[in-house]
């Protein structure tokens, strides 16, 4: 299974973006699929994540500034981000829940300029 995220890069404070992330290696839908994010020198935390398409749960600096959503049946998420700060520069990491197993993209940079 592989995961691709596209979407990220430079934006000057205020300003938005929107991520994707699309699966594919397997023909199961993947019951959750979500995003991460790691900043220089910082553990990787938790953005915002759909389970089964019915929960979202999402970090508190995400709240009222950043959705994510799925396209029902596919294996695809995206991330639509608002309001964006410098606290937010990191790279995106869309990740998949398959079974037991997780899986994850390559990452997509994302940085907001002061």
């Amino acid at each position: 299974v592989q995961l691709e995220e596209s979407g990220g890069g430079l934006v000057q404070t205020g300003g938005s973006l929107r991520l994707a992330c699309a699966a594919s290696g397997t023909r199961f839908i993947m019951p959750t699929m979500g995003w991460y994010r790691q900043a220089p020198g910082k553990q990787r935390e938790l953005v915002a994540v759909k389970i089964n398409s019915a929960r979202t749960d999402y970090a508190d600096f995400a709240k009222g500034r950043f959705t994510i959503t799925r396209e029902n049946s596919k294996n695809s998420v995206s991330l639509q981000m608002t309001s964006l700060e410098p606290e937010d520069t990191a790279v995106y990491y869309c990740y998949g829940r398959l079974g037991s197993e997780y899986y994850w993209g390559q990452g997509t940079q994302v940085t907001v300029s002061s």
